[in-house]
């Protein structure tokens, strides 16, 4: 496993050293898989013989409603989307050619495909799409588009003709003081369709939720070297000296130059590798003022590098537009944080690339629904780039709900666009959440109102075909080994990172067990216990659930090439995170800077300055690490194009972490995260050991909350505050329950860990070149 550097520089200069192109045809690619078939909708279509989508309405809508109103007949319903089902042949054709697109000894081995292609060989036959368009026009739907990957069709109509056409009532519930609409019963479609139509996805408004956490917003402060939060947080009930402050009551802002330093780009950068020729697109539903993006650059001397920015509302290929500029229903916001954080973050791991902002919005100027489908803008933005004439090579989407929220057919929706991406070459990186074990409750505290438990998934990220990131913190706060990783003097613009810098779960609750020990607790729940005192929080207003998400999906399948890892979970789930970057600090002693309108950056940072954490940083910033793969492979005359980054991560770390159920190599223990950057030079992963994302949960009397472990109860005795477990019902908690711990190998509390850019360059080219045989 050793290396010394100048065998890293060499081995980066032979990555940027020219060889022949790799021409290939995705037509040939085709060639070997049989896709052809007759057609499936073989009866008249009669709404008088129907068959029932099982659990196509969220049935705990009404459960948690405290009111219903149904949806009056005249309510338009804009931009829904019939969501196709391929054939049983084709999506396991499509699953052979995706498999062999990833495998460097295939013969189909990175042949992507364009939309049409993917369409004419994986979606639905024509004759059937005009049989399904013929049905929606004869209920008085209008049909936008048919997507060129034939398992999408946008119509639109009012709340009567989804009653008359799909049996059910569209119905306003209000859930804690919030309107929602939902379809109030399952929905029935003509039995002639049903071998082609999975669902409809449109019936509910449930709203993807960014993984952000509000800005903080502070002030340079040159004494105490670093920045002073101007918005005061809850202090911890127990001091501890290094865990309250990186530098004596100041915060860290962390820079790009930061996370170049931390994970090893820089050698990349000084090698010329700086994702030039890339495109990366940030998937949101919000704008961002486009000065923002130009001060971020400027503040940190990024402009150099030669990227770009463009800030578009991407329309489908044809028919009627569907993405409407989010300015419009929302003038008086123009500056969205999370798309601003996207973008910026992309950016300043991938200086040259070009950043693309897709977004559409959710509402018209009267605040109408523009879209009704559970994903909105999100899903439209990200849909129409999967289907565009011209492609981004990387995605990056920071949203996200769990899994137990999502009706069947946006499930379905979701997954089929992602699959399609990754057929056609486009690297996706989805954000894992900011919620502990169930990424639903970013900005609140996990519970089981809805009826669900607090284990999940993000849904947006649990397809096979796309890579989940998860969040870490810097340990050296609490390990009181700042001075070893940071330089003393606070630079701006420079950063202060001396080198990697050991990493833990982002947890900041009181179930952080680092923080407990640190503290003197001999256990987090002793720590959260505490909390509880008199004068301290007896009424659990600081209990909080915000940090990295992870879980196991409960409608995916786990692939093959994550079952080949040491830590792998023994289930049959796909399981999220894939890998982790820096995302937050507890107790917000680390965080990231951005540049706002509000609050522009200056080489000085004389004025107020916005401080970020949360997954969404997270996202974005890996998405610029694969760019910088796809321009270091492509000067080697490979594919710029990789698809979805998973197998490949998952390949290489099973050299350094060893397979599943095998006895692992020594640079298991080597590649450890608490080893530094003395111990870890030489790996591709950091190896995230120690530490949980085991978060805050609680009941009442009116609802329980599965998998929470209750550690006490707020002053008057009606609250039970508790720490997630994956037990259902726990009666204990401890290093075996807790959800989740983190461990040697993969974990669900921050996957793979993180990466070196370097040394994965170095590692994803000999993997492409000559796989190594232990992974096949």
């Amino acid at each position: 496993m050793k290396r010394t550097h100048l065998i890293l520089s060499t081995a980066v200069a032979s990555a940027l050293a020219s060889s022949p192109s790799m021409a290939a045809s995705a037509a040939n690619a085709l060639a070997s898989l049989n896709t052809s078939e007759a057609p499936r909708v073989t009866q008249t279509v009669n709404n008088n013989d129907l068959f029932t989508l099982p659990k196509s309405h969220l049935g705990f809508m009404a459960k948690a409603s405290s009111n219903s109103v149904a949806v009056a007949d005249t309510a338009p319903m804009q931009h829904l989307q019939l969501i196709l089902k391929p054939s049983a042949l084709r999506a396991a054709s499509l699953q052979t050619l995706i498999a062999g697109q990833h495998d460097p000894k295939s013969a189909i081995f990175q042949k992507w495909l364009t939309p049409q292609q993917f369409g004419e060989s994986f979606g639905v036959a024509d004759s059937d799409i005009a049989s399904v368009t013929a049905w929606l026009t004869s209920e008085g739907f209008t049909v936008n588009n048919v997507y060129p990957n034939k398992t999408q069709i946008d119509f639109s109509g009012t709340a009567a003709q989804v009653r008359q056409a799909f049996h059910t009532q569209e119905t306003v519930y209000t859930i804690n003081n919030e309107k929602h609409l939902s379809n109030a019963t399952d929905i029935s479609l003509p039995a002639a369709l049903k071998s082609v139509v999975a669902g409809v996805m449109g019936l509910n408004d449930f709203r993807a939720k960014p993984f952000v956490k509000n800005a903080r917003i502070a002030q340079l402060n040159s004494s105490k070297n670093g920045f002073v939060l101007k918005d005061k947080a809850a202090a911890n009930p127990k001091v501890i000296s290094q865990a309250v402050s990186a530098n004596g009551g100041a915060t860290r802002g962390l820079a790009p130059n930061d996370m170049m330093t931390m994970y090893g780009f820089r050698t990349l950068r000084s090698n010329g590798v700086t994702d030039k020729g890339v495109t990366i697109a940030v998937i949101e539903d919000a704008n961002m003022v486009t000065g923002d993006w130009t001060n971020f650059v400027s503040t940190f001397n990024l402009g150099q590098y030669g990227g770009t920015f463009n800030q578009v509302h991407p329309a489908p290929v044809s028919g009627s537009n569907n993405c409407f500029d989010p300015h419009v229903s929302d003038p008086y916001d123009p500056d969205d944080t999370e798309t601003l954080l996207d973008a910026e973050w992309a950016t300043a791991i991938a200086p040259s690339a070009n950043i693309v902002v897709a977004t559409c919005g959710n509402y018209d100027a009267n605040n109408n629904p523009q879209t009704s489908n559970f994903f909105g803008g999100v899903f439209i933005a990200a849909t129409n780039e999967v289907n565009a004439a011209a492609r981004p090579d990387i995605i990056s989407a920071s949203y996200g709900y769990g899994e137990f929220f999502i009706d069947p057919a946006s499930k379905t929706a979701i997954d089929e666009m992602w699959a399609q991406a990754d057929a056609e070459g486009i690297s996706v990186f989805v954000a894992s959440g900011d919620s502990g074990s169930n990424p639903s409750f970013n900005g609140s505290v996990i519970n089981g109102y809805y009826g669900n438990g607090a284990i999940d998934a993000n849904g947006f990220g649990t397809s096979p075909n796309v890579t989940v990131v998860g969040g870490t913190d810097l340990a050296d706060v609490l390990d009181g080994t700042t001075a070893k990783y940071f330089a003393p003097t606070h630079s701006i613009v420079g950063g202060s990172a001396l080198s990697y810098v050991p990493e833990i779960p982002w947890n900041t609750s009181c179930g952080n067990g680092v923080a407990a020990k640190v503290a003197g607790f001999g256990s987090a729940v002793a720590y959260c216990q505490q909390y509880l005192q008199p004068y301290i929080d007896p009424d659990g207003n600081y209990v909080t659930s915000e940090g990295t998400s992870g879980g196991p999906s409960s409608v995916d399948a786990k692939p093959a090439w994550q079952r080949q890892i040491f830590g792998a979970a023994k289930d049959h789930s796909r399981d999220v995170p894939d890998v982790s970057l820096f995302g937050g600090s507890y107790n917000d002693t680390t965080l990231a800077i951005v540049c706002t309108s509000n609050y522009p950056c200056s080489p000085s940072f004389t004025g107020g300055v916005a401080l970020i954490s949360g997954t969404s940083l997270s996202s974005p910033m890996f998405a610029g690490i694969q760019a910088l793969m796809d321009q270091g492979l492509a000067a080697r005359g490979l594919p710029l194009d990789q698809g979805n980054a998973a197998p490949t991560l998952y390949a290489l770390a099973a050299n350094e972490y060893g397979g599943a159920g095998a006895t692992p190599p020594s640079s298991l223990a080597a590649c450890s995260a608490d080893n530094g950057a003395s111990g870890t030079a030489s790996c591709v992963f950091h190896n995230v050991t120690r530490g949980s994302i085991s978060t805050n949960c609680f009941w009442t009397t009116k609802f329980t909350t599965g998998n929470c472990y209750a550690y006490g109860t707020n002053s008057s005795g009606r609250v039970h505050f508790g720490l997630t477990t994956t037990d259902a019902a726990p009666t204990s908690y401890s290093v075996s329950n807790k959800a989740y711990g983190a461990q040697p190998g993969w974990s669900f509390a921050n996957g793979l860990g993180s990466v070196n850019a370097t040394n994965l360059l170095i590692a994803w080219r000999a993997f492409v070149n000559a796989p190594p045989t232990a992974t096949q």
